[in-house]
């Protein structure tokens, strides 16, 4: 006969422990939003909750962002006064303790009496204010109520990062863009207008798949797309390369179905098949072959670009993709850096060259990140 284990939820400590955590996981990925009055507003609660007062308030330079807890005409008459309280801290960066001088509305059934003022910092700089509303104060409040301050300081320092982020990558492809397209579309054009007087049909055929790449490639919004929305477009450019290389050309796509709906950071595909062509095939009177491979790996896609063209030294690879100048490898260190920003250094590209023996780029992409959505 076996006894019946009996469940162990930890110690009061340990409870109280996961009770903060808990909290303050659900008020983060408001605060991650930035410290907007909608953001504010909806982390309030648990802000309140982790302080356990009878109401908050967070306060910037233009009024109240946000209020919880009491209501009715208790809160009418503290959220007029809130500004006007957050107003040296605001200035100064220091925290104040208001007693109920300050803050005590005369009504002898509010809750408020007494409040702790605490500066949000970002970048050394106050942005806003947290205001906790209690009956009395004491030392331990006040200790809690700056530590939360400053916990929120730092979702919002993360949120301005990711604003940062957000730039950062949206420069990168307009860098990639101004890249790409004066090399591309000077060929294109040459190659279009060669069938003009021979084929006019084909030359018609060719604009509109230019028409279409250049849609796709210069589009403004959305750093996101999917696998499939990108090869499409490698494949419209290729078809532009094909009418200016003809049989020397030869390309083989292998694309596991699998992966296609994963989404992928826009345009990081196309400048590899780029590269492959140029350094495939430029300066050489033979054939080149390309094959585009995109494999299914469980939780993450594997894609990968190889040609068996010239190769290249190591040396010069590596210089592409620290971003020295000089490089003639077309968004390489571009799409590497995009690629880390996105996922981590552990998804950056993976270059095999060598001179006179070809060039394979490989790179990972996980199936599920968070915050990676393709655009409508």
């Amino acid at each position: 006969m076996f006894a019946r284990r009996r469940k162990h939820f930890g110690t009061p400590a340990d409870k109280a422990t996961y009770a903060t955590l808990h909290t303050a996981s659900l008020a983060s990925p408001h605060l991650r939003e930035g410290l907007t009055p909608a953001a504010a507003g909806k982390a309030s609660k648990h802000l309140r909750d982790l302080l356990g007062t009878a109401a908050i308030a967070i306060c910037d330079s233009t009024g109240v962002l946000a209020w919880d807890g009491v209501g009715g005409p208790y809160e009418s008459n503290h959220r007029r006064d809130a500004k006007d309280l957050a107003g040296p801290t605001l200035r100064s960066g220091r925290t104040a303790v208001l007693g109920a001088h300050d803050v005590a509305c005369g009504d002898p059934q509010c809750p408020i009496r007494t409040a702790v003022v605490a500066p949000i910092v970002t970048e050394e700089r106050v942005v806003a204010v947290l205001l906790a509303y209690s009956n009395n104060t004491s030392a331990a409040l006040v200790r809690a109520t700056e530590e939360v301050a400053r916990w929120v300081s730092g979702q919002v320092e993360l949120a301005e990062l990711n604003k940062e982020r957000t730039r950062a990558m949206e420069a990168e492809l307009r860098a990639l863009r101004a890249q790409i397209s004066p090399h591309f579309i000077y060929n294109a054009l040459a190659a279009i207008a060669s069938f003009v007087r021979t084929d006019p049909e084909r030359a018609r055929e060719l604009l509109l798949e230019f028409a279409d790449f250049s849609r796709y490639a210069l589009r403004r919004g959305g750093e996101y797309t999917t696998l499939a929305d990108e090869l499409r477009n490698v494949e419209r450019y290729l078809v532009l390369e094909q009418a200016r290389f003809g049989d020397r050309l030869k390309v083989s796509l292998l694309i596991a179905p699998e992966v296609l709906p994963v989404v992928i950071p826009f345009l990081v595909v196309q400048p590899l098949v780029e590269n492959a062509v140029r350094h495939g095939l430029e300066g050489t009177t033979g054939v080149g072959n390309i094959t585009i491979r995109a494999r299914d790996r469980i939780n993450e896609a594997e894609i990968s670009v190889e040609d068996d063209g010239a190769g290249s030294d190591p040396e010069v690879i590596r210089a592409a993709l620290s971003g020295e100048s000089g490089s003639d490898s077309v968004g390489l260190g571009n799409v590497d850096a995009r690629l880390r920003q996105v996922y981590g250094d552990a998804y950056g590209l993976i270059v095999e060259t060598a001179v006179d023996a070809g060039t394979k780029v490989t790179f990972r992409i996980p199936k599920y990140s968070s915050g990676v959505h393709a655009s409508p």
